[in-house]
């Protein structure tokens, strides 16, 4: 959890900048006095501004005594993802997401789910499986993970970078998207009936110019899913800005445009370098 002015390190900004209607984006109310932390300086203008947090930081009273005073959203850093919360088919694990669950709700804070469906990070027993076992094994991770953790998740990432970079704008060759072009829709579907009142995102990253065709890609998914109500709520940017790769000019434009379907938009994660 570094901040400097070259950087803000990966994960760390989780952000509500545009809605479609007025006053969607007021998730908090900042308890703090206005601008004297980060999440009382977003709760302002109504974002939230939240942090990645790894369990086994949560003994050191420094890290913690900055998580406590600055951010109002946290997300997991690795304790949620499917290697984490089940590393053997149908045994699950929760203790280390407990811990920042049980962190988080007891100082108030709010709580991202990252992430449900994603083709790294599987566990061993994932990897090797192919077809319809492994799209009902997808299904019953996020069936019993969103389950488990029901009335306590914000937002989950429900499914994590799921295109391809690139010209191409077609989706990424991995052994979920081989058990079927609808898999994202069905996992989609089954989060929402595992978890009715999280809000359910798409996340992925180089989706932050307009013009790329991974951009566009993923704009028609999300209108394609919202036209045929495709439970979806959100789509997370993983914006990574330097030198090499700069913000780009129409930034708001994507924004705003993916905000005009009717989603939330969220920065799911920020790196600012060259800055200073």
């Amino acid at each position: 959890m570094k901040l400097t002015s070259r950087s803000v390190s990966r994960a760390v900004l989780v952000s509500t900048l545009v809605t479609a209607t007025a006053g969607a984006a007021v998730l908090l109310a900042s308890t703090a006095s206005a601008g004297t932390t980060l999440g009382a300086s977003a709760a302002e203008t109504g974002r939230y501004f939240g942090t990645a947090v790894a369990a086994n930081k949560l003994s050191d009273s420094t890290y913690v005594g900055i998580l406590n005073r600055e951010f109002k959203m946290v997300t997991a850093e690795n304790e949620m993802k499917m290697d984490a919360t089940e590393p053997n088919q149908n045994q699950f694990s929760y203790g280390n997401a407990d811990r920042i669950v049980n962190h988080a709700r007891a100082q108030g804070m709010q709580i991202r789910g990252h992430a449900l469906a994603w083709h790294s990070q599987q566990p061993g027993w994932m990897q090797n499986m192919s077809g319809t076992s492994l799209r009902n094994a997808m299904l019953n991770h996020i069936t019993q993970v969103a389950t488990y953790y029901r009335g306590k998740i914000h937002s989950w990432d429900v499914v994590n970078e799921a295109f391809q970079d690139g010209s191409s704008g077609a989706r990424r060759d991995s052994n979920l998207q081989r058990t079927g072009n609808d898999w994202i829709e069905a996992a989609f579907r089954a989060a929402r009936s595992a978890d009715p009142g999280a809000k359910l995102c798409y996340n992925d990253y180089n989706t932050d110019d307009w013009t790329h065709a991974k951009t566009q890609a993923v704009y028609r998914m999300v209108q394609d899913f919202k036209s045929r109500g495709v439970p979806i709520d959100c789509v997370g940017f993983q914006s990574h800005f330097n030198s090499q790769s700069p913000v780009p000019s129409n930034y708001q434009t994507t924004l705003q445009n993916f905000a005009n379907l009717g989603v939330d938009v969220q920065i799911t994660e920020l790196d600012i370098e060259g800055s200073g």
